[in-house]
Order: structure tokens, then sequence, then C-alpha cells
């Protein structure tokens, strides 16, 4: 696992394992002695939507042809363990588990039989929306792209992302649950979509859409997405 985090005042990065906990420069430290911080630095979060087959069988709508895309700045950037922001312009906020590609060489137009040559990992990803607010301005900008809004990490991992198991949860109980497997374009085939269209730079993060189940948040709530093989996001609402 990769790790960034702030420890005696300074931004590191190392190596995370169950067994040997952090290893960093030489050093060995415990996970609990550390901030974790969100584990790359995105200069872009490209976000696809309805990428789940059973998502689009509940929400009513036809498979789409072709992934559809939108952007979340930097700004929005949360580490794991921080909080998410309510603003004061919304009235209800959602959670929408996701899995995250984490782009790990600079690339461009891309083949889909290429792409795991340009992924450093994969992490939890968590895309906050202001569903009320998406729903009133008919496009994704402001209801995605808030301060605290793209909760990400806790580290990247090493798996086989074409079939894991994605969950999320809040305050324990189980909100969304599924696999990647139910993927409608699956990773290769995205990286190569995007990278058509945009140049995918190293830290880029590509989440690649929600399962069925999403719903609101509350102030206070406790949310964590899970994926098989990496670990838990968990995040407070405030």
């Amino acid at each position: 696992m990769i790790v960034r985090f702030m420890h005696d005042g300074k931004i590191r990065g190392g190596s995370y394992s169950e067994e040997n906990g952090i290893v960093s420069g030489g050093e060995v430290l415990a996970l609990e002695d550390v901030e974790l911080l969100a584990p790359c630095q995105p200069s872009k979060i490209v976000c696809v939507g309805l990428n789940y087959t059973e998502h689009a069988r509940e929400l009513k709508m036809q498979l789409p042809s072709e992934p559809i895309l939108f952007l979340k700045p930097p700004s929005a950037v949360l580490a794991p363990g921080k909080e998410i922001i309510y603003p004061l312009s919304s009235r209800q906020v959602d959670y929408e588990g996701e899995l995250g590609v984490v782009i790990g060489k600079r690339c461009k137009s891309i083949p889909a039989a290429d792409a795991e040559r340009y992924i450093l990992g994969y992490t939890c990803f968590n895309d906050v929306t202001a569903r009320d607010l998406q729903n009133k301005d008919g496009q994704w900008t402001r209801s995605k792209s808030f301060d605290t809004f793209a909760p990400f990490g806790p580290w990247i991992a090493k798996i086989d992302p074409s079939d894991v198991d994605i969950q999320t949860r809040v305050n324990g109980v189980v909100r969304q649950r599924s696999n990647t497997s139910d993927l409608i374009f699956g990773i290769p085939d995205l990286l190569e979509f995007i990278s058509a269209i945009m140049t995918l730079e190293p830290g880029d993060v590509i989440a690649t859409g929600t399962p069925p189940g999403v719903g609101p948040m509350s102030r206070g709530d406790r949310v964590e997405v899970e994926i098989e093989g990496i670990g838990v996001l968990e995040n407070i609402v405030k």
C-alpha cells in the first residue's frame, strides 16, 4: 500500500502493511502515530457517471453507449478521517462509494490494452454530491465541487479491479453493496476513452462510478467506503 502522511509536522510518503506498519525512509512508524493524508495530489479528478448496470436499472435509465464524464477540482480533495462539510446552500448531500484509479505515468491517447502500464494503483473514493443542487442546476459542476466533496484513501493498493466487492456504510449500516464486475465500462476502456480527450498526469484520479443504493447523509453521520483488497475510507459529516 502506498501512503502519504503527516508526521512531526512534515509531509512524508511510504508504504503500509498490517504486518509492518508504515515504512518511510528506513523508519518504521505505527499507523496510529501518523496523520493520514489523501494518498496523492491530483491535478484533476475525472468522474464517471452511471457506470454500474444495476444502478442504471435502479434509476430506470438506459445503459450509456459511452462513458459519461464530469470533473471535480483538486480543492475538493479530503483526507481519510477528515470531515465532510455540509454546505449551507444544500438540503440533501449524498454519499456515492466508488473505486478510484490513480494514474502513475503521464498518458495521452493510450489503447485499452496498455492501460495497466499507466496505473499506479487503486483507492476508495466517495463522490459526495449535493443532490438537490444537481437537480436544480441540470448539470453537475456546483453539486460535485464543494470543498471536502472528494474524500479518497486511505492508501493506494495494487489489486486486480475486475471483480472486487464494494460497499458503503452509514453509521455501520450497509447502504451500497456491489461488485466491480457490474461496471458497464471497465478500467482499461475508461482509460482509453478519457486519455483520448485529456492528458492524464501522475496522481490524477479517475472515480469509476457508483453502484445502486445512493442516498443522503446527515450531519454527524460516519460514512465508510470499503473495497475488497484496499481497505476502508472513513469520514464524518459536519
